[in-house]
């Protein structure tokens, strides 16, 4: 690849991170969600986890992060137009898992 960055590579290896795939399904799902109603759907992460990702994601243009200023603070996040390409793609994988692997989808 002579010093040249491997786009697809390096989307896929994105894409791969712990969580990331879990966060974008819910958000195909919920459309907006808040930070704690992410944390109920992905049982499991951590809150850590979940800031990163969800700043990696939002770095990355496929999602976005919306503030109200509420007391107290309210923060929503939904996929960006480029989120929601995204996402149309993974239906079809969710579905293949579905229908493949119905005891992994529940």
């Amino acid at each position: 690849m002579n010093g040249e960055k491997c786009v697809p590579i390096e989307i896929i290896q994105f894409l791969s991170r712990k969580w990331a795939l879990l966060i974008l399904s819910s958000l195909i799902r919920g459309h907006k969600l808040r930070y704690s109603e992410l944390m109920n759907r992905l049982g499991g992460i951590s809150p850590k986890t979940l800031t990163e990702r969800l700043r990696e994601l939002e770095n990355e243009g496929i999602i976005k992060r919306e503030c109200f200023a509420e007391i107290p603070p309210r923060v929503e996040y939904s996929l960006t137009e480029k989120g929601t390409e995204l996402a149309r793609s993974l239906v079809h994988v969710l579905n293949w898992v579905e229908k493949w692997y119905p005891a992994a989808s529940k």
